[in-house]
Parts: C-alpha cells; structure tokens; sequence
C-alpha cells in the first residue's frame, strides 16, 4: 500500500488505470469484510458501554471520528453480515461483492428463508452473487424481490406478500432522522421515513408548500423549509409537547438587554446557533417564545439548598454553558439532557451553576455509577476524570462538540 500511495498515477497507461482501478476496489470490500467482522465483535462485547459511550455508533463516531451517519451505517452493516449465510462473507471477503450489495443479498436471504426454507434461500444467494457482477445495490435489491421466480417458481407467489412484510420490516429498522450542525451555523436535515410517518410529513407539509401566489419567489425547496418551520410553531403553540429537561418545549434566545433595547445585539439559542439583531426582537415579542435575558432583574444563577431542581434561569445558565450532553464524546442536545449536581445535593451540595452540569440519561446513569469523577476546570468547564482501568494516567478529558468557537 505505501509503495502505490508513492507511485504517480499519470504514468500509467489507461488499461493499468483500469486494472488498478478494479484491483483497488476489491482490496477495500475484502478489507470491509475484516472491519465489519471487527465492529460486530466489539458490539457483541459490550466495549462501547463498558468504555461509558452510550451505543457502538457513538463510541465509533467518537474513536473513527465519523459522523453518526457513517458510524450507524458500519453498525448496520456489520449486523447484517453477520447473519448472512457463509457464502456471503465469502464472497465479501474475496471482493467479488461489495458491501452496500453484501447487504442487499444478505437482506433478501433473510426473506427467502423465511419464506421457502434455507436450502432455497442458499441457491437465491449463488445467483444473486452472480449477478453482483453485473449490477449496483439498487438493481439488486429490485431484482431480488422476484428472486424466488428463478429458484423456485413454484413458490413466488407466496413469498411475494412476505417478501413484502420484510421490506416494511426493514424500512422499520432503517428509519432514522439526522440533524447536523453546518460550519455557517445552519442545519442540515437526512434521513429517511417509513411509509407511514412519510404520509403525515407530506400531509402536514404539503398544505403549506403552495405557492403563496403569483407573486411568491420561492422555490419548492424553500417552500417545503418554510413549511416545516411552521409545522413546528404550530406544535409549539399547542402547549402539548412533553417537558424538555424539566421546562415546557420552546425557544430560548440569550442576548444581552441593553443590547435588546438599543436593537443592535445578536442572539444565541440554545442549541448553539446565532441569530441576527432583527429576529431577535422578532422573537421577543411572540409571546409563545419565552425570551431568556441572562443578567436582568430577577435571573438567580445560584439558588444555594433552598431548592433540589435545576429549572428556569439556572437551568438556561447551564445549557448556555455545555452545550449539551458534557461527557466526553457525546453529541445528545441539550433538551435530551438533565443537570446533575455534581456534589449530590443529598450530601450537601448547593444548587448552582458551579455545582451543576447537562448529562443525558445514559451518561446520568453512568456517571451515578461512580467510576467517572466530574468537576469543573480552571475555566469554570466541566472536565472528566476516567477510571483507571481505562486509563491509568487518569487525564481529563472534555467533550468538543458542543464547542461555539
């Protein structure tokens, strides 16, 4: 590997480009092969539980710094190999597959066999290997929902409406909605739905995507963005969303109040993104917005033993302050998070911003588990002390993804 990262390409002929071209690719599906036998193993162990990540996707985000999309992704795949029949890791470890279509023949043998029996679903497995050659994940996929019309025809039309359940089944276990943070301070929304929570998204969006008339410039993405932002106001104003972290669900913006007053400060919300001058003061006078001024009349940061709680001003303090989740490794938001105290108030600790920090249930429960010791650095941010058996030396570490510079 080293010698051909050194070798230059432009001295290649087009056919060794080629020949090259294929070689490599084989190499990196046999390799998969090698690294989705590892993943299954470690998630089979319990390693990224026992190292206090809440999920193998999370402790891989962290070690392989993926993004979560990748990491679920590794996970998935490795899952699915591993309950493949052996002539799929074979074929994946000799590179004549590669992994997106592993997963696809690996999917449909699943189907087949409950359908038609293993022996049926072994010779569905040879031809769709064979058919690898020819065509991408996609094609395959689609091919295989009539697999059962070459091996066995005489069970086509039975497996079809099973084949149909499993399809539904995985769309049930493939579901999932991404939200990242982009450089600029804006989110990117990926993912995908299941028929049904499909429908009501275009039920409840499409309504609101017309144009608004012969005037409107927008486009439809930007209609369907807009559209969704106010799907969301709406539930909002409904006063039915659970409580987030112990306060109702809303928007809270931070800014300063002379700032607010004199229309020139921009504003912070709590998950970390900034807002203009101008649509601060918009959301200031909604009055289903709750406006967090920190420094005003009334904002006590420290609420000594009077009170166990970490709500209100103290609780928007801290969200300011984390970010989120503060374990090491963690991207959980804030409204998924409770504040710990970090001297437990049972045994004296004081409610306050120095006495507190956001951790989500998982790293809650581990923390509380006492292996972990937390307290605040020279910068008044929390930092973790690990056990020794992860780390002998026992440096703290810190959670950076919830960084705003």
């Amino acid at each position: 590997m080293a010698s051909c990262a050194d070798a230059a390409a432009w001295v290649l002929s087009e056919h060794d480009l080629i020949a090259a071209l294929d070689a490599t690719h084989r190499l990196q599906q046999r390799l998969a092969a090698v690294q989705l036998a590892v993943v299954r193993e470690l998630d089979g162990r319990g390693t990224a539980i026992a190292q206090g990540a809440s999920s193998t996707t999370v402790w891989l985000r962290h070690r392989l710094r993926l993004d979560v999309a990748a990491a679920r992704r590794l996970v998935g795949l490795a899952a699915s190999v591993d309950v493949a029949p052996p002539a799929v890791r074979e074929a994946l470890a000799g590179g004549a597959v590669s992994v997106e279509q592993a997963r696809v023949i690996a999917d449909t043998a699943a189907t087949v066999t409950a359908s038609a029996g293993a022996e049926v679903a072994d010779k569905a497995v040879g031809v769709l290997v064979e058919w690898a050659a020819q065509f991408d994940p996609s094609l395959l996929r689609r091919m295989g929902t009539r697999i059962l019309d070459h091996v066995a025809p005489d069970l086509a039309d039975a497996a079809a409406a099973a084949a149909l359940a499993a399809e539904a089944a995985r769309a049930t276990r493939d579901r999932h909605l991404t939200i990242s943070e982009q450089t600029d301070g804006r989110l990117r929304l990926s993912g995908t739905l299941d028929a049904e929570a499909a429908a009501l998204v275009r039920a409840a969006i499409d309504p609101l995507s017309a144009p608004a008339g012969p005037d409107d410039t927008r486009c439809a993405g930007q209609r369907r963005h807009d559209a969704l932002a106010d799907v969301c106001r709406l539930a909002l104003r409904t006063g039915d969303l659970p409580d987030s972290g112990g306060d109702p669900a809303q928007i809270v913006v931070t800014t300063s109040y002379d700032g607010l007053t004199r229309q020139l400060s921009a504003g912070a919300l709590d998950i970390g993104l900034r807002l203009t001058p101008d649509t601060v003061r918009r959301l200031a006078c909604d009055a289903t917005i709750l406006p967090a001024v920190l420094g005003g009349a009334g904002q006590v940061l420290d609420v000594g033993r009077q009170r166990r709680l970490i709500t209100g001003a103290l609780r928007r303090a801290l969200v300011l302050r984390d970010g989120g989740c503060a374990f090491p490794g963690c991207d959980r938001p804030p409204r998924w998070c409770a504040a710990h105290h970090i001297r437990h108030w049972a045994d004296g600790g004081p409610t306050s911003l120095d006495n507190a920090v956001l951790l989500c249930g998982h790293h809650h429960r581990h923390v509380h588990r006492g292996e972990w010791t937390v307290r605040l650095g020279d910068d008044d941010h929390p930092e973790f002390i690990p056990p020794a058996w992860l780390d002998p030396e026992q440096l703290p570490r810190r959670n950076h993804y919830h960084r705003r510079t």
